[in-house]
């Protein structure tokens, strides 16, 4: 399985970013899609999942709101709307894969198999 990540960049506060995950080797249906990110100095931290089935969408408290993960079966790829976005939201964002299909996804890092490679995502103030 590979993941792909992309549209990350520079933002003002305030602006939005969408970020894309595209994935080769298996079908996003197969197993649950999350978004992480890590700031420096920081641990990888859940920002938002998408369960096999597409329902019950999951997001960390600071993403509730603001963010929105969605898929596209056709392109296989998982998307991560962010708006609203703040200086504190600047971070290196990852997309990966879990073989699993717990309902909602799990939100440790640890229980993804599959890792794409991060995409910086920059907020000036």
């Amino acid at each position: 399985v590979q993941l792909q990540a992309s549209g990350g960049g520079l933002v003002q506060a305030g602006g939005p970013l969408r970020l894309s995950c595209a994935a080769s080797g298996r079908s996003i249906r197969r197993g649950n899609m999350g978004w992480f990110r890590q700031a420096p100095g920081t641990e990888r931290e859940f920002v938002a999942g998408i369960p096999w089935s597409g329902s019950l969408k999951s997001y960390a408290d600071f993403a509730k709101g603001r963010f929105a993960i969605s898929r596209d079966e056709a392109k296989n790829t998982v998307y991560l709307q962010m708006n609203s976005l703040k200086p504190e939201d600047t971070a290196v964002y990852y997309c990966a894969a879990d073989e699993g299909r717990w309902v909602p996804v799990r939100q440790s890092a640890d229980t993804y198999e599959y890792w794409g490679r991060g995409t910086l995502d920059t907020v000036s103030s």
